[in-house]
């Protein structure tokens, strides 16, 4: 594909408004997107407001005056078309780590009596780090099978089935309504990590039938670094279970000061401490950057931008690299890896270049294509500039090959 054929594209390109949502630097392909997204147009002075306004001069009145004590549902409430949710089944808390911790503690007190909670091998390594934290502390297995054996390990002893839906190295997507299935017919809970799907790909999550989940909200939906999460609970399931973090903030009557926890009903009960409002704020124009999308054409512009990602590669590039992706757009989400053996250099070098995407160990570079600013002229220029990388041995330097505390 030419860069003019690639410019037609974007010409008409049903997304094509929303790329003046961003703020990006000039010169830049930024291919991370599903790492951090790129800063919305209208954060910074969103946050100047909240801090120099809200906080600076109304001060703790902006608790009832500005709504923060609803920040964390009313900016929920966003998601909800995006991943196939009631609003009243969304909440933003804690981070990623904290709230599968808490989603995973509820699902297996919900199932007494049952030890295991599955997963697959190679997971995201924290959702394994905090599985296995709770299962050391409660006595129980944390039993991880390769990822095309999990329906086939849930048993009777199951309590909770974790996954994360879409691989975060490969990018290769889970069936949901089939695992959901699955579990149920065993009578486990299932906790999803969307991380890697919400706000790139279509999600149903009522109509597969999830018990649980949770997301980051600094990948795609753009809400900054550190961003708070999100979590879901299943409205069926909501005043069933108990949250294993007891805080003021989920309490019936948190003003009331009582020394007996009382749980509100309700998705709020999942709530903890004071929310962060700065980073709420901060969320919550991310989450504006969807205003008027619909979710089959974010998935949909995915697709072609991968496949045309994938095609120009590996035209451009022969044998250099290894498709460690699946080639199927419909088991694929909405990144792409090519595997080089010297994968890390490589991807310095592309940065060097002005095109960023990230690496993975041992040899994965991860390629990133965020629907609502990633165009398809900037995916054809980076697969040019990969091939004059590779054909030149660009990377083979020592400044490229030094290990930075990130990749």
């Amino acid at each position: 594909m030419t860069l003019d054929e690639a410019k037609q594209l974007d010409a008409t390109d049903p997304l094509a408004f929303a790329c003046e949502r961003f703020s990006l630097p000039d010169g830049v392909i930024y291919l991370d997107g599903n790492s951090l997204g790129a800063l919305p147009a209208v954060t910074a002075a969103r946050l100047r407001e909240a801090v120099e306004q809200q906080w600076g001069a109304d001060l703790i009145a902006s608790w009832n005056a500005h709504g923060w004590i609803d920040w964390p549902t009313r900016i929920a409430a966003k998601l909800a078309p995006l991943v196939g949710a009631k609003p009243s089944e969304l909440l933003i808390a804690d981070s990623t780590s904290v709230c599968l911790f808490k989603l995973l503690a509820a699902a297996v007190r919900a199932r007494p009596g049952r030890t295991t909670i599955l997963t697959q091998q190679q997971n995201f390594p924290t959702d394994l780090y905090v599985a296995q934290g709770l299962a050391d502390m409660l006595g129980m297995k944390l039993k991880a099978v390769p990822a095309d054996e999990v329906m086939g390990a849930i048993d009777e002893d199951t309590a909770v089935v974790t996954l994360t839906h879409v691989d975060y190295r490969s990018a290769a997507i889970h069936d949901m309504a089939a695992v959901n299935a699955a579990a149920h017919a065993a009578g486990a809970l299932t906790v999803w990590d969307l991380s890697h799907s919400a706000g790139a790909i279509e999600l149903d999550l009522d109509g597969t039938g999830c018990d649980l989940a949770v997301g980051c909200g600094y990948k795609y939906l753009n809400g900054g670094p550190g961003a708070p999460a999100f979590v879901y609970v299943a409205e069926r399931l909501q005043d069933e279970l108990q949250p294993p973090l007891q805080g003021w903030f989920g309490h019936a009557e948190p003003f009331d000061f009582d020394d007996d926890y009382r749980p509100v009903s309700g998705i709020r009960r999942f709530l903890t401490g004071t929310p962060s409002i700065l980073a709420l704020a901060a969320l919550d124009c991310g989450l504006d950057t969807f205003d008027g999308v619909a979710m089959r054409d974010v998935a949909a512009k995915a697709r072609g931008l991968s496949q045309t990602f994938i095609a120009e590669v590996e035209a451009r590039c022969g044998g250099e690299v290894r498709l460690a992706s699946p080639r199927d757009p419909a088991s694929r989400a909405s990144h792409v890896v090519f595997a080089h053996a010297q994968g890390y250099a490589v991807m310095q070098a592309l940065i060097a270049r002005g095109v960023i995407g990230d690496f993975r160990a041992p040899d994965l570079m991860r390629f990133g294509f965020t629907p609502l600013y990633t165009r398809f002229a900037d995916v054809v220029r980076a697969a040019e500039i990969l091939g004059e990388i590779l054909a030149t041995r660009a990377w083979d330097r020592p400044e490229f090959r030094e290990r930075k505390a990130v990749t």
